[in-house]
């Protein structure tokens, strides 16, 4: 009796479904990229190294001479505050620290409760 041998052929990866994932990622942040709305050309950010952040798409800014400014409008404190719970600034770099500390200090006492500090990620 004599018994055969069965051939397997090995298997191959499925490379083209993983370049096919790629290029859609790909694709998705070129898109995502273009849709975000630019900084005011007025501000210089300000520079940090190794810090979590979040993206800024209804952040206000503050420029060196203290003025706020959001969505290009010119606003006041108590009007940020009134825009909800979680704000952002987005800090000229000229901009002196205590200034800044203020501002956040006062945002808090108008009753917003987080204030984010948006800033340049520094290359090391």
């Amino acid at each position: 009796m004599s018994l055969r041998r069965i051939k397997t052929r090995p298997t191959r990866e499925p490379t083209i479904a993983l370049i096919n994932v790629v290029f859609l990622m790909l694709v998705f942040f070129l898109i995502a990229g273009a849709v975000a709305a630019p900084l005011d050309p007025r501000v210089t950010l300000v520079e940090t190294a190794e810090l979590d952040g979040r993206a800024p798409p209804d952040a206000a800014v503050v420029l060196a001479d203290g003025s706020l400014l959001l969505d290009g409008q010119v606003t006041t404190p108590a009007e940020l505050a009134a825009s909800g719970p979680v704000l952002r600034l987005v800090p000229d770099r000229a901009l002196p620290a205590n200034d800044l500390v203020i501002l956040a200090r006062a945002l808090r006492e108008a009753g917003v409760e987080e204030v984010w500090i948006v800033t340049e990620r520094g290359l090391e």
